[in-house]
Parts: C-alpha cells; sequence; structure tokens
C-alpha cells in the first residue's frame, strides 16, 4: 500500500491529477458531451411519448377508478331502488291478502245471512205446514169422531134419528166432554 501511495504522490507533482487516476481528459470531454447528447436525444424523443404513454395510462387509470365509483354509485341507487321496490310490492301483496280476507270474511257471512235466512224460512214453512196438518187431524178426528158416536149411539139406541139430531147429539156430548 506505501507502495501505490507513492506512486500516487509522484504522478500528482509533476502531471495532471487526472492522469494519475487513469483518466485521460479528452476522453473524460468526449464522454461528456456524448452524455449531454444522449440526455437531448432521450429528453427530445424519447421522453415526450413515454411521459405521455404514462400520463396517458394514468388518465385511464382515474376513468376507470371514476367509473368504477360512478358504477358503485348506481349499483346502490339501484339497490335502493330495488329494496324500496320489493318494500312496495310486499306492502301491496299485504294489502291484497288483507282486503281478499275482508272480501271473504263478507262473502261467508253473507252466506251465513243467507243460510239463516233459508233455515227460518223453512222452518217457518214447515211450523205452517204442521199446523195445518193438525188442524186438517182436528177436522178428521172431530168427523170420525161424530161418525162412531153415531154409529155407538144407534147400535145403543137401535134406531137412526136423522142426521142433524144425529150431529146436534153429538156435538152437545162433545162439548160435555170437553
Amino acid at each position: 500500500m506505501l507502495g501505490s501511495l507513492y506512486s500516487f504522490a509522484q504522478a500528482s507533482s509533476g502531471d495532471s491529477v487526472f492522469t494519475s487516476i487513469g483518466i485521460d481528459w479528452k476522453i473524460l470531454i468526449f464522454q461528456g458531451v456524448a452524455f449531454l447528447v444522449l440526455v437531448f436525444v432521450i429528453a427530445k424523443w424519447v421522453m415526450p411519448p413515454l411521459v405521455k404513454a404514462v400520463d396517458d395510462r394514468q388518465k385511464k387509470i382515474e376513468e376507470a377508478t371514476e367509473a368504477a365509483t360512478q358504477a358503485e354509485k348506481n349499483a346502490k341507487k339501484a339497490e335502493e331502488s330495488t329494496q324500496s321496490k320489493l318494500d312496495e310490492a310486499r306492502q301491496q301483496a299485504a294489502d291484497i291478502v288483507a282486503t281478499a280476507k275482508q272480501e271473504a270474511n263478507a262473502q261467508l257471512e253473507a252466506s251465513e245471512q243467507r243460510a239463516e235466512q233459508k233455515a227460518e224460512a223453512i222452518v217457518t214453512n214447515a211450523r205452517e205446514q204442521i199446523e195445518k196438518d193438525v188442524i186438517a187431524a182436528k177436522k178428521a178426528l172431530h168427523n170420525e169422531t161424530i161418525e162412531l158416536v153415531a154409529l155407538a149411539t144407534e147400535k145403543v139406541v137401535g134406531k137412526t134419528v136423522d142426521k142433524s139430531l144425529d150431529n146436534k147429539t153429538i156435538s152437545e156430548a162433545l162439548k160435555e166432554v170437553r
């Protein structure tokens, strides 16, 4: 190491510093100019399309992000709208069911009233018919009783009396019995 320091010290005394470290200043200047030309060419023709492509890509990403945000908002609105329509449909269905139940109950009550009225009419008709039948049976029984009493009287008395006298006697006898 001491040897290299010694050679460095010798080179720096008479030669330039660049030569002592192994750099040629002409090549260094040429390389500097070439670097500047390269930077100029890159700045002039390579960077603008590259920056434009990056900007376009950034713009597309922002548009996609905005579109995704808008789509999310639209999806939320659609979901809310769908939910409100579902709620409205459920309410309408409940109203329809309630109305149908009310109508069914009203029809059932009307049917029950009609059936009750028919039953009452049937009972009334049956009672009237029974009363008519009872009256007819009483008349028939009365007439048969008169005939039987007339026959019994004829057999007991042994002779026939005229019919008006017969009826008069029988009627009086029945009145006494009652």
